[in-house]
């Protein structure tokens, strides 16, 4: 694919395990309208009985080739479980993975929920279905995690999400590009519709299963330009037929009528609200609202007033006790045993121990030591308090992480006594590099959304030193924003205190320790911190750097052995003034 054109995909319905059947309509299809760059499988992809094993297995042996980069949701089915735990076994396939674990060459399975780039478009998948066996379920983490993430799209994203009550009220909140569903056996192309607050249209597309009797449209081409290379006419462009969204009435609201349905309730009220005190109730037009799930998340939603759902602190703090959000949203939750949330209400006063906060916990922080997920290979020491690590997909050589080994969301929180250790890592990372002929710069994201804190820590050559206020600074005016500058020190722990006095929970923060002694702070209120991209730090750097290809951390991932080598020359060279050896 040429760099100027616009990718060319193929979705693609429930495969069932029809793989002979669904490459040789490739075939046909990519000769007749490709090449294509890509191929999405949504619904389900593994057969439904042992019979159709035979012919998968010859694929996943290596007998016959995957003929294109081929993407899978509903990861159940036939074979499915052992399948997927032996890919799993693979190194390469540890870890964070939301751009796929590979099966086998050109065959990558989309578990649970993520984002991940293709070409140039954002793609937001959801894997699995609402009800049924365990195996082959999302659950709320997977919903919660896509909410989170959805944040961060651009306007236009491909996203082949299923498609059920909850996944409607996401499509609401995503508002993609293009929704694929597979999962009904039937062919469906349905007009483009505007979204409520988005200028772009959505197309919905259902597809038929690989091979079905009826001979429906199981395969379907696009070719999307991302959104990031459109102008706003072209974005907001609609055909004549456009619609309204079938997810509101005409008035531009919720139709109450589909959220009685949605609810479970004959008024569409929130079933919680009838066991807490009368004097918490608020207008019936309010109670006609589903609950904002960014806000009892995060305790802001960037929509503010605006926003089409409720922000309710009652319900919050219920979300915050670990009750389940579709119980609190409907009443009821339809996975059964299957949810790890409490389905009745807490009393005022009931204590709840924080460990159960339902922000991502410990046992699946990527970035907490007692977590099955962490990848001790990327360890560089080991402190009391804090340690330090090569970054996943690190921007430039040595590009390390400071992060506190208890779960807390940003540095500034932690408790004053581990200041010190956090100031020694410092201190050592800049001796150290200073004898590499690097200056070193630290930043970090602070915000209601991150869930363990990592302040990063990337070396530049000292001929760039001078340029780094600079271009930080140009490079917020450009995004409407203006850095803060406390006062000069080189002191690090004065700066720290600053920093500290400074922070307020309420408030998102970006903050970047310059060389020279200067620490620039941006402090970022609901709506500013819509438009600020999570990855600034990163941005301003590579483009200083003159790689900007290299601002996204999933271009630049590492293999295990690759990641393992760049820590053991960190950890030989970085010995001697390691704080927690000398």
């Amino acid at each position: 694919m040429s760099d100027s054109a616009a990718p060319r995909i193929l979705f693609c319905g429930d495969v069932v395990g029809h793989f002979n059947q669904l490459f040789k309509r490739f075939h046909t299809v990519n000769k007749s309208s490709g090449p294509f760059d890509a191929l999405l499988c949504v619904g389900q992809f593994f057969p439904d009985s042992a019979d159709g094993l035979g012919e998968m297995m010859e694929y996943l042996e290596g007998r016959s080739a995957v003929p294109i980069p081929t993407y899978f949701t509903g990861d159940y089915g036939a074979g499915a479980v052992q399948t997927l735990q032996k890919a799993l076994q693979v190194p390469s396939n540890q870890g964070f993975k939301m751009n796929g674990i590979q099966i086998c060459d050109n065959l990558f399975c989309l578990k649970g929920s993520g984002k991940f780039i293709l070409h140039g478009l954002s793609v937001a998948y959801l894997s699995g279905k609402s009800c049924g066996q365990a195996v082959g379920m999302y659950n709320e983490d997977d919903v919660g995690a896509l909410r989170a993430l959805v944040e961060d799209l651009p306007q236009g994203i491909s996203d082949p999400l299923g498609c059920d009550s909850v996944v409607a009220d996401l499509v609401s909140e995503i508002k993609p590009r293009y929704h694929i569903a597979g999962t009904k056996g039937t062919y469906f192309l349905r007009e483009p519709y505007v979204n409520v607050k988005a200028v772009h249209t959505t197309r919905f597309i259902g597809l038929a299963s690989v091979g079905n009797k009826n001979k429906q449209k199981f395969i379907y081409a696009v070719s999307p330009a991302p959104a990031s290379t459109m102008t706003p006419i072209e974005i907001s462009a609609k055909t004549p037929n456009t619609t309204l969204s079938p997810y509101i009435s005409d008035e531009g609201k919720s139709s109450s009528k589909e959220m009685s349905k949605r609810s479970g309730n004959a008024d569409g009220s929130q079933y919680w609200r009838f066991d807490v005190p009368q004097k918490r109730q608020k207008q019936n037009d309010i109670h006609s609202k589903k609950l904002c799930f960014k806000y009892l998340s995060s305790g802001s939603c960037q929509d503010g007033n605006k926003c089409s759902f409720q922000h309710d602190e009652d319900a919050r703090l219920q979300y915050q006790r670990n009750v389940c959000f579709d119980f609190l949203n409907k009443g009821k939750c339809e996975r059964g045993p299957g949810c790890n949330f409490r389905h009745i209400l807490c009393e005022e006063g009931e204590d709840i121990p924080e460990k159960r906060n339902r922000h991502r916990t410990e046992k699946r922080c990527w970035f907490c030591l007692s977590s099955s997920t962490v990848e001790s290979h990327l360890l560089i020491s080991v402190g009391e308090s804090y340690y330090c690590a090569l970054a996943k997909g690190p921007l430039v050589q040595n590009h390390v992480l400071l992060i506190p080994i208890d779960h807390c969301p940003n540095t500034l929180s932690m408790a004053p006594e581990v200041e010190t250790e956090l100031e020694q890592f410092q201190s050592a990372l800049r001796l150290y590099f200073k004898n590499q002929g690097k200056a070193i710069v630290f930043y970090e994201w602070v915000s209601q959304r991150t869930s363990h804190a990592n302040l990063q820590a990337i070396p530049v050559p000292v001929s760039k030193e001078v340029d780094i206020g600079r271009v930080f600074t140009l490079a917020a005016t450009r995004l409407g924003f203006e850095f803060k500058a406390l006062p000069r020190s080189i002191d690090y722990s004065y700066t720290r205190k600053q920093l500290r006095s400074s922070f307020d929970e309420s408030v998102s923060y970006f903050y970047v320790q310059i060389p020279n002694g200067e620490t620039l702070m941006l402090s970022l209120k609901e709506q500013q911190n819509r438009n600020f991209p999570v990855q600034f730090g990163r941005e301003v750097l590579a483009g200083m750097l003159n790689m900007a290809d290299r601002a996204d951390w999933r271009n630049c991932q590492l293999n295990q052995e690759e990641e393992s080598e760049m820590v053991e020359s960190l950890k030989v060279g970085f010995a001697e003034f390691d704080p927690t050896t000398v």
